[in-house]
């Protein structure tokens, strides 16, 4: 599906009802990693609930100012972006969406507004992301580089047009 034919979604701040929501977005985006392991529903989960405190606290410390926002479809919350703004650089922290919204052009969407954000403040857009994750594509056709490999993780960055990027 085009980006532009995504289906009309809303975003707000989470709130304190939201914790159960934006865990199951998380556990989500593990559901494939975790198929691969021999432990029960009740280790996975018990794993994955420490993983998303752990990751909430890292975040929490190194980007505490970012915007943190869910996706909402219908009023059911789909997904999540999180963004850190500073003076060079609009760090997508995260984005994140239920596997059945996936692909319907919501990320696309999203990230198109982050990077033109960018791009109009003379910022470079960045991400990390998985090295086999299907998203990947999406960021390249966004114009998204690579800036680093580092090693499971690759270093993305969208710079501002007309500026060059480092070999």
């Amino acid at each position: 599906m085009p980006v532009d034919d995504a289906p009309a979604f809303v975003l707000r701040p989470p709130g304190d009802g939201d914790a159960e929501a934006l865990y199951r977005i998380y556990a989500s985006t593990r559901s494939a990693e975790l198929a691969q392991v021999p432990w029960s529903e009740a280790e996975k989960s018990g794993f994955l609930r420490e993983q998303f405190r752990c990751q909430c606290l890292d975040w929490e410390r190194h980007y505490p100012d970012a915007e943190r926002r869910l996706i909402l479809v219908d009023g059911q919350a789909v997904g999540r972006l999180y963004v850190d703004r500073g003076p060079t650089e609009v760090r997508i922290i995260d984005i994140a969406l239920l596997p059945t919204f996936r692909g319907r052009g919501i990320g696309g969407r999203l990230l198109r507004q982050v990077v033109d954000e960018a791009q109009v403040s003379g910022r470079t857009a960045t991400i990390h992301v998985e090295r086999g994750n299907p998203a990947l594509r999406l960021y390249q056709r966004l114009g998204f580089q690579l800036r680093e490999d580092k090693g499971v993780y690759l270093f993305l960055e969208c710079p501002p047009r007309g500026a060059s990027t480092p070999p």
